[in-house]
């Protein structure tokens, strides 16, 4: 009986005084450790056990995805997407090898603003580390870790437009340049794979890089870059039996490339001393992607507000959060104190007044552009139907001409309804000091809220009067613009002035080659809302902000509507209209004209925009965005066959789908 009267776990042999303190004891322990237990086995699942779960769960996805992606055969992907669309058409490149077409021209490559990759080569102590590691393009990683320090050397000298002391960044060399924007966004590597197709390879092909936010006389004072494309240039038609080179520039590469076709003619030191005939011996064709030859208002928005219709609704779902010291971030007084001191941003503000982009009450477009129209997909590379007639009668005139309206009622009424101020005199007026303490200098801080609202009270802004605009709101900016760029229409082209270097990105302003067997092809999207006109407020944020905002709630009531949180519309690629894209081939330089002397053939090749069927296809092979256009089959197979050797006849002549001919003709520009 005493053995079945002993606790579990005690020694009979130990004295009573002991067994009890130890009952005692484990009777004091069981009364803590049995409501610890409980309330562990039922404690309840919280929302971080929740987000951890999911975050681990999505991760072991990615990972497996990611491991089944690179030990599959390469043919699984292909075989997928094609079980799911059907049979995948052969690339251009493929096509064409079949149908026998081999090398023939070089080619060269001009890439635009800010898709040519950047390195570092001299830093301050904040980059150490980074020699040679890319700034711009790539992962862009350096901008999360250290963005301040990103930003610095990104910049330029406000008052130079060069190197800022101890910085040195220059541009990525060789194709991998701008064959890639960022790890798997291409910009040039689809044209040069399926260029690959029919044999072309480095020594056949080269891609001009150069700084492109210097302005374009500077990249040759920094980098000799004109000089350097002239000799890769001479050197290609030497290594490939006389063939002379087809250049492809895209976007704001072809300002840059039409700077130097004038440039290699003009005599040393300022131009390159090649002779009047130098692109006839040279240049076969020039085909231009997506240029911005007459400027894009997308670049006024950019300089005054640095704002895009993308960054204008992104602020309306954080307001304030960008503009405001969250964090110590300031993002966009960061962005544009950094981009300001770019100067080949100015080569794109529109050129050409209200003569071409149209005044107060008209513009050449009109009402002509559905923007609620949905897109056909096209399936056939050559067709050349024009797109269905829109039926215009319940559809509004749009005031494209005023590129900048302060209020949704500014812009829609008539201008004899508009009361404004004189903003010269505003600008005459003395600048009072400013006196806040900000820790991003600007050049917003040193107007003053008189003359933050004389800009407001003169109501509309025309592509006559953005430069005034420019010039009272960033003085340093258009004061190093004014030197490397023009904006107007010369009345006469045999005037000296013309040989200076800041006319020859204009084409209003300059005179093409006397190259009569050479060829210009503009090519470009259509059928994509493009930012023309904006809608703006004056914020109210504190004095340290940007004074002015696109206004995001301004809507047009419909659904067809060209205005659309405060962005007008009208036709183009996304990021530049038809208008700056095409009026020159269909007008300017049209047969023999004081533009174009020698009467160098022009040729219009628009593809209509057909977003992607489904996530398998990617960007899209029929796409007319102003990027994704590299990947266009259509465009792709066009440059293939002049480089290859064919002409613009053989390829169809113009092929159109806008009303670029019908604008050309409301346009008084005396050719």
């Amino acid at each position: 009986m005493s053995f079945l009267r002993r606790r579990k776990g005690t020694d009979s042999s130990k004295p009573q005084n002991l067994r009890c303190n130890i009952v005692m004891e484990d009777e004091k322990n069981n009364l803590y450790e049995s409501p610890r237990k409980e309330s562990y086995n039922s404690k309840k699942w919280s929302c971080w056990d929740s987000c951890c779960w999911f975050i681990g769960f999505v991760c072991s996805v990615w990972w497996f995805l990611l491991l089944l992606y690179n030990t599959m055969p390469a043919s699984i992907p292909q075989y997928v997407t094609e079980a799911i669309t059907g049979p995948l058409t052969d690339p251009p490149g493929v096509k064409l090898r079949k149908e026998g077409l081999t090398v023939n021209h070089p080619v060269v490559f001009v890439p635009g603003i800010v898709t040519g990759g950047l390195e570092l080569w001299e830093g301050h102590q904040c980059a150490e580390g980074l020699f040679r590691k890319r700034l711009w393009g790539g992962s862009f990683g350096e901008l999360y870790k250290r963005p301040l320090c990103w930003a610095q050397h990104m910049s330029l000298d406000n008052e130079t437009g060069l190197d800022p002391p101890g910085i040195r960044v220059r541009p990525v060399s060789g194709l991998v340049a701008a064959d890639y924007f960022a790890a798997g966004y291409f910009v040039w590597a689809v044209l040069i794979a399926n260029l690959a197709q029919i044999g072309y390879e480095e020594k056949t092909m080269y891609m001009a890089a150069y700084d492109w936010r210097l302005s374009f006389q500077n990249t040759e004072v920094r980098d000799q870059t004109l000089s350097r494309i002239k000799s890769n240039i001479e050197l290609m038609v030497a290594t490939n039996g006389g063939k002379k080179v087809v250049v492809i520039p895209h976007s704001m590469g072809v300002l840059y490339f039409l700077h130097f076709m004038k440039w290699v003619e003009a005599p040393p030191p300022m131009g390159g001393g090649g002779g009047s005939e130098w692109c006839a011996k040279h240049i076969k064709a020039v085909m231009n992607i997506g240029g911005p030859f007459l400027g894009v208002p997308k670049s006024v928005s950019g300089l005054f507000s640095v704002e895009a219709r993308d960054i204008a609704i992104a602020r309306t779902f954080a307001p304030g959060f960008l503009d405001k010291d969250v964090f110590g971030l300031q993002t966009f007084q960061h962005l544009m104190r950094m981009t300001r001191t770019w100067d080949s941003t100015m080569s794109m503000i529109p050129k050409g007044g209200e003569i071409i982009w149209g005044g107060l009450d008209w513009s050449p477009e009109g009402s002509s552009f559905n923007c609620g129209a949905k897109t056909l997909r096209n399936n056939s590379i050559n067709n050349t139907d024009q797109i269905p007639n829109i039926n215009l009668a319940n559809m509004k005139n749009v005031n494209y001409g005023r590129i900048i309206s302060f209020g949704k009622d500014v812009a829609e009424a008539h201008s004899s309804k508009i009361e404004r101020v004189d903003l010269l005199d505003s600008m005459k007026a003395d600048m009072l000091a400013n006196l806040t303490n900000c820790d991003i200098w600007i050049e917003y801080h040193d107007i003053g809220d008189h003359r933050i609202k004389a800009v407001a009270d003169y109501k509309v802004y025309t592509a006559g009067s953005i430069l005034d605009l420019l010039q009272f709101v960033s003085p340093k900016l258009m004061a190093r613009g004014g030197a490397h760029f023009s904006y107007g229409i010369a009345d006469n082209l045999d005037d000296p002035k013309y040989q200076h270097y800041k006319y020859w990105s204009n084409p209003l302003e300059t005179k093409l080659p006397d190259a009569p067997d050479m060829e210009i092809y503009s090519m470009y999207g259509v059928g994509i809302p493009t930012e023309r006109a904006y809608v703006y407020k004056v914020t109210t944020a504190t004095d340290c902000s940007i004074p002015f905002q696109i206004d995001t709630s301004a809507e047009g009531g419909s659904e067809d509507s060209c205005l659309k949180g405060g962005v007008f519309s009208a036709d183009g690629d996304e990021t530049v209209p038809v208008l700056s894209a095409g009026l020159m081939a269909a007008k300017g330089w049209r047969g023999k004209t004081r533009f174009n002397p020698s009467g160098i053939p022009t040729y219009i090749r628009e593809y209509s925009h057909a977003p992607p069927a489904n996530l398998l296809e990617g960007r899209g092979t029929q796409s007319g965005a102003h990027v994704d256009i590299m990947g266009n089959f259509a465009l792709i197979e066009d440059v293939i066959r002049v480089a290859a050797g064919a002409t613009g006849k053989e390829l169809g002549g113009d092929h159109v789908y806008s009303d670029i001919f019908k604008w050309a003709e409301r346009i008084n520009l005396q050719l």
